[in-house]
Parts: C-alpha cells; structure tokens; sequence
C-alpha cells in the first residue's frame, strides 16, 4: 500500500517553474469568463518561472503545497496592503491546480497561511476575492470570513468588483 503525502512548506527557486504552472491552470480554471481573454492571457503570461524565482529570492512569502512531491497549490502572504481595514495580515494569493480542487488542500494551506502570519505578528487577515469568482467567495465564506469591503479592479477597461474578506 503506497501512503501520498501532503506537505506545506516555504517555497523555494526550484519551485518556481511547478508554481507558474500552477499559477497559469489555476487562473484559467478561476477567470476564464470572468477577466477579459486578453487580459487574463497577459497577467498569467508576466508570471512565469523567472518571475516566480526572483519572487521568491526577495523573501517574498510563498507557502507551497506539495501532494506526493509535486507542487499542486501556492499562497502568497505578507502585510495587508488596504489602509482602511485593521487586519494586518493578508493573503495575496491562494490557487490549488483545478484537479486538486475539493479535497481540503485549500483549506489545508490557507490555515498554513493564517498561522505563518500570526508567526510573524500579524494580527486579523484579510483576503481579496472578485465577486464573481464564486468558488473563492464561497471558500473564505465557509472559511468564517466576514465581508467587510468593497473595490474594483479594472481589465481591458472592465471593471470588475471584488469584495474584502476578513478574519480578526
């Protein structure tokens, strides 16, 4: 009988080309439809492995999760950037690869998350979703977030409005 294993840990640079993978399946599967073609195609294009190894050179937080040693999900972490919400950590990013979806890695990483920033001091979280991302809005619901917040972010000239979720 083989055991898989599940592993949380500190990204590395040589994880920089499993996480742009990641990154490009992940916002396919959670944009398509929803951020214009152009524009998604773009963003994931700027995100490959080199700019994922120097990320992860300046000490950016990556956390990675690893299932059966391949790299199947990312979050990235660090200090809320919305001034007019007390919380001060935030998660950035929080993808798991469309076939891993469902099976708690998600929910495995973001509490990895919350704990690496309380590690670090940061009270209260924060996490930005698009509204009509609605596996994410519907994640950090179930996860206990409160929507406290409001903005919008603009796509080839779309706007697109994205809610706050907090924890304290």
């Amino acid at each position: 009988m083989n055991t898989l294993t599940i592993d949380i840990r500190r990204a590395e640079p040589r994880d920089a080309a499993a996480i742009a993978g990641v990154h490009a399946q992940s916002w396919q599967g959670a944009y398509g439809g929803i951020i214009p073609f152009r524009a998604l195609n773009a963003m994931i294009g700027r995100r490959g492995t080199a700019w994922w190894a120097d990320a992860i050179r300046r000490a950016a937080s990556v956390l990675v999760v690893e299932m059966g040693g391949e790299v199947v999900g990312y979050a990235t972490l660090g200090r809320n950037r919305a001034r007019e919400l007390p919380q001060q950590g935030e998660i950035y990013e929080l993808y798991i690869k469309p076939e891993y979806q469902g099976i708690g890695l998600g929910s495995r990483l973001f509490c990895a998350a919350r704990d690496k920033l309380a590690a670090h001091g940061l009270s209260g979280l924060v996490v930005w979703a698009l509204e009509d991302n609605v596996n994410a809005t519907h994640f950090y619901a179930g996860a206990g977030g409160r929507d406290v917040a409001e903005g919008v972010e603009v796509f080839d000239a779309r706007a697109l409005r994205k809610v706050a979720y907090v924890w304290d």
